[in-house]
């Protein structure tokens, strides 16, 4: 290939620089993990972020963490897993944002081992936040997209793919996340509200059994995730042109079988 010929094909697939100033966008979970460093990652491009959790000194410090960003992360105490806690945090996207462009639906809960010796409160948490929360989260999201157009990421999970065992309830709520998405998407796509799923394998976060230091080696090994993969992920997904749909993007550690 000529020089001038590779130098033309090398600059169509340079990766674009991705601002997201003025852009308001609502990421759940955003107290940890996934949802921190996807908070952080948003804030860094210019972007004035709402996170929520239910732990006040999480919230805390994943507001003090995005300090000195180009854009703004606040938070507010609200459990998606009720209805009083989407309803409030929608009103505080409301007042705090004014508005919304970009929803981000990250939080979740995991619990594991076989079924017989779950307890119906935990099954019904890990449904209410995983896939109902979800589901009123998108509710709220598009009434305030319509007509506007806008974004829609959920976070689901390759659990859904791989169907572990001693997960039964777990990755009933990622599948449903799934179906959920591609039905919400053919909905909503023609009027130009956009819906992705991003799956990600097992990365390392406080949902995770392992240490710290555990997860930290299997990170090395390539065994497992960082939560800034996937925050650079929910970012690519982003960057798209308007003539570009990420429909699905999983993601799975180089060495994580599945």
């Amino acid at each position: 290939m000529a020089g001038t010929e590779f130098a033309r094909e090398s600059a169509m697939y340079r990766e674009p620089t991705v601002s997201l100033e003025g852009y308001r966008i609502l990421v759940t979970g955003g107290t940890t993990g996934i949802g921190r460093a996807t908070a952080l990652e948003l804030a860094t491009h210019g972007a004035h972020v709402l996170i929520n959790g239910t732990d006040a000194k999480h919230l805390e410090d994943a507001e003090q963490s995005c300090d000195g960003a180009a854009g703004k992360v606040e938070g507010i105490l609200a459990d998606i897993g009720t209805k009083e806690g989407v309803l409030a945090l929608f009103a505080a996207v409301d007042e705090r944002l004014g508005g919304i462009d970009i929803a981000v639906l990250n939080a979740g809960v995991a619990e594991s081992g076989p079924l017989v010796d779950m307890t119906h409160d935990a099954c019904n948490e890990i449904v209410n936040v995983n896939l109902t929360g979800y589901i009123s989260c998108s509710i709220e999201s598009l009434k305030r997209m319509k007509g506007k157009g806008g974004q829609i990421i959920l976070i689901g999970s390759m659990s859904a793919e791989e169907c572990g065992t001693n997960a039964a309830t777990y990755v009933a709520s990622k599948s449903g996340i799934r179906g959920f998405s591609k039905s919400l998407r053919r909905e909503v796509n023609p009027e130009g509200i956009r819906v992705s799923l991003i799956e990600p394998g097992k990365v390392g976060t406080d949902m995770q059994d392992a240490s710290p230091e555990e997860q930290e080696k299997a990170e090395e090994n390539h065994e497992m995730l960082t939560s800034e993969d996937i925050a650079r992920s929910v970012m690519y997904v982003l960057s798209q042109p308007d003539r570009c749909d990420v429909v699905m993007l999983q993601i799975r550690p180089r060495l994580e079988a599945i």
